[in-house]
């Protein structure tokens, strides 16, 4: 009996090794066939391959072989006989495969070629050109999480993405709407100047500057490009001549507007240009000639002494802080001069003055002359002086921020500017010798500018072409009769071939208030008063009248002269060109259209440095280097040169300056920027006409 027990035992054992065997050799269904059913079913593996016999389902609890037909339904069918209670017990599910994810993960990323997602890092693009920011901001973690609160989806591309795809793509686009404007212009001011970074690397920066249609200023930046060669005329002529090229502008009448170095004049002569030279620069130049004079020269170095002491010592910034609210004045640092900026100088020594009794209590203060042997201070007659320089030079400061503020300063202000400050710095018995001196320096070195015949004779017809200066008081009787009668004739050559074009049919005149503003046009905006304009010229222009002369009704051109003679002169505060805009004069509208705008030619690329000191630009007003293509840029701080031809604006210590767009946007008005030439209108035999030079 035991002996039976065992053998059955045994077969048993036999039995289940078998069926392990068996089991082991069921191998799992495809990934294709998802059924629940198949958790219970498998195939063998066709002997000596690896392909499975799918002729015949096995049953992994019972190992039998049902025929598989391409559905499940004998498979079910076998089990509800044989294993109905496998039927109540949920089958495990396999998690999901790693290729394969979830909707809500699919759903919570952009994805990079989407509408939303291009739209997105398009605008991030505009966002780097526009506010000058580095290809590194996207990595900044502010910026990361400013997006990530406005749009979790998204993810910000690499910086390279930005660098070698987006700006280049915004720079041929914008570059492409630069070319389309430029070509409906027949006339077209350029303007350049070079520039050198903190990593002494050079730069030329040009502009454009020209009239649309409807009497708006047009101005955009074209390039920046890295100079390697001496800056001489010959290499500066040759990269005007690329730059005319690129930019399509061979047909076109071209004037440049550079400062007055040696190397831009002969740039202009050897490429044949009509050129202007920048009034701001020929500003600080003057100015620069009287801060040489050497009791001027003395008296600057001693407020510059206290200035930087105050600068240094933290005492004595505190004792200032503390004398300026006892005494009810401005908590106001005390200003340094830079070389290149005479109105640096100008503040320096205004600011002084206005915080004279905090600065005298703070050096006579016990603390702070505890440890310092050697204090600068001024005596009576220093500060007399200060208060003699300050008020002689106050009609070069108000020239100087009314040429940097004013946003269509044009061509016609110098002449009438340059004759009231000759008349300014003209001496006076009352003078000391000081400011005798420095009076007669400044008038001697702006009688030397713009003296040629062909610079006085364009500067003339300029103003007499701006409703605001047509007077021409500054002028002899003699010599407004010449200017009259050469823009008549001027116009009166234009008649057959520009006013036919432009006017088949003659409009009915609206009618024209006394400021020259059409009585039915709502749209017609005044500009904002120019008190410093005012100033300047109030006395001599807002009460000129021009007294009627007879007229000569056979010639078109002189009688609109004589009617624009005899209307009233336009207010300084005014703008001419809104004047002109709803002015129907034919000939006189085609001298005085400001077809050539020249602009800005100390242009300012603002810029923060890389880590190695780099500078690069791209467009719209950005700053970083575009691979493989020009640069784009608003405007370039820049070193002085040797001759006091550089910048008038340096950058600060930290290497930061301010921002402003640019691109095919229009020059931002109200901004101050010493050096900045435009222009507003352009005669078409002489290249320009009201063009801006400031």
């Amino acid at each position: 009996m035991e002996r039976r027990m065992q053998l059955r035992t045994g077969a048993f054992a036999v039995i289940a090794e078998l069926s392990s065997e068996l089991a082991l050799q069921i191998k799992d269904p495809p990934k294709t066939l998802k059924a629940d059913i198949w958790s219970r079913f498998g195939f063998y593996q066709q002997s000596g391959r690896h392909d499975l016999d799918m002729s015949y389902a096995v049953c992994k609890t019972c190992h039998s072989k049902i025929k598989y037909v391409g559905n499940t339904t004998n498979l079910r069918n076998h089990v509800s006989r044989f294993h109905p209670e496998l039927l109540t017990i949920t089958p495990a599910v396999e998690p999901p495969s790693p290729a394969q994810p979830k909707i809500n993960a699919a759903l919570s990323i952009i994805p990079p070629n989407s509408e939303k997602g291009k739209k997105i890092t398009q605008a991030v693009g505009a966002f780097i050109a526009k506010d000058l920011r580095p290809y590194s901001v996207v990595e900044n973690p502010g910026f990361k999480h400013m997006l990530k609160t406005l749009e979790p989806r998204y993810k910000v591309p690499a910086r390279s993405h930005f660098a070698e795809q987006v700006i280049p793509a915004l720079y041929d686009e914008t570059k492409a709407k630069i070319l389309t404007s430029m070509s409906k212009a027949n006339l077209v001011a350029i303007t350049c100047d070079s520039w050198t970074s903190v990593a002494t690397e050079s730069y030329i920066t040009v502009t454009a500057h020209y009239m649309s249609e409807d009497w708006q200023i047009i101005s955009l930046v074209l390039q920046t490009r890295a100079v390697y060669e001496s800056h001489t005329g010959a290499h500066l002529a040759e990269l005007l001549s690329d730059v005319v090229s690129e930019w399509q502008l061979s047909d076109k009448d071209i004037v440049l507007v550079t400062d007055n170095a040696s190397n831009m004049i002969l740039a202009a002569q050897i490429r044949k240009f009509k050129h202007v030279r920048c009034f701001a620069h020929t500003l600080n130049l003057a100015s620069q000639r009287g801060l040489r004079v050497a009791s001027l020269t003395r008296l600057l170095g001693r407020i510059r002494r206290i200035s930087i002491f105050f600068h240094r010592s933290t005492t004595a910034s505190h004792c200032l802080k503390v004398n300026q609210k006892c005494l009810g004045l401005k908590n106001q640092k005390l200003l340094t001069d830079v070389p290149t900026r005479w109105n640096s100088s100008y503040d320096m020594v205004q600011r002084f003055l206005e915080q004279q009794p905090a600065i005298c209590a703070t050096l006579l203060s016990p603390e702070v002359r505890k440890g310092e042997s050697d204090i600068c201070t001024l005596n009576e007659t220093d500060v007399s002086n200060a208060e003699d320089a300050v008020s002689a030079l106050k009609a070069m400061k108000d020239a100087t921020t009314l040429i940097s503020e004013e946003s269509n300063p044009t061509i016609s202000l110098i002449a009438p500017l340059k004759a009231q400050l000759l008349q300014n710095m003209t001496s006076s018995i009352s003078d000391s010798p000081m400011i005798h001196d420095i009076k007669n320096a400044v008038r001697t070195d702006l009688m030397n500018r713009y003296s040629s015949e062909a610079e006085k004779k364009m500067l003339c017809t300029a103003s007499a072409l701006d409703p605001r200066f047509k007077g021409l008081p500054f002028l002899t009787e003699k010599e407004r009769s010449d200017v009259y009668r050469e823009v008549t004739e001027e116009a009166t050559c234009l008649e057959q071939e520009c006013i036919l074009a432009m006017h088949p049919k003659v409009p009915v005149q609206p009618e024209v208030q006394k400021d020259g503003t059409s009585a039915d046009d709502p749209s017609a905006a005044k500009r904002k008063p120019t008190s410093l304009l005012v100033s300047l010229l109030g006395q001599s222009f807002n009460d000129v009248e021009v007294s009627e002369e007879s007229k000569t009704p056979y010639v078109r051109a002189e009688e609109e002269m004589d009617n624009y003679l005899k209307t009233s002169s336009l207010p300084l505060s005014e703008d001419p060109l809104n004047w002109w805009r709803n002015v129907f004069s034919p000939l006189l509208e085609t001298l005085s259209r400001p077809k050539d705008l020249l602009s800005n030619h100390s242009i300012r690329a603002h810029h923060h440095p890389e880590a190695d000191g780099s500078v690069s630009v791209i467009p719209c007003g950005m700053e970083e280097q575009i691979p493989g293509s020009d640069l784009v840029c608003s405007r370039a701080h820049y070193h002085s040169e040797a001759d006091g031809t550089g910048p008038i604006h340096p950058p600060a210590a930290d290497g930061s300056v301010p921002l402003s767009p640019c691109g095919v946007e229009e020059q931002e008005p109200g901004r101050t920027n010493l050096g900045r030439t435009w222009s507003i209108a352009g005669l078409s035999s002489l290249q320009l006409l009201m063009a801006v030079c400031v």
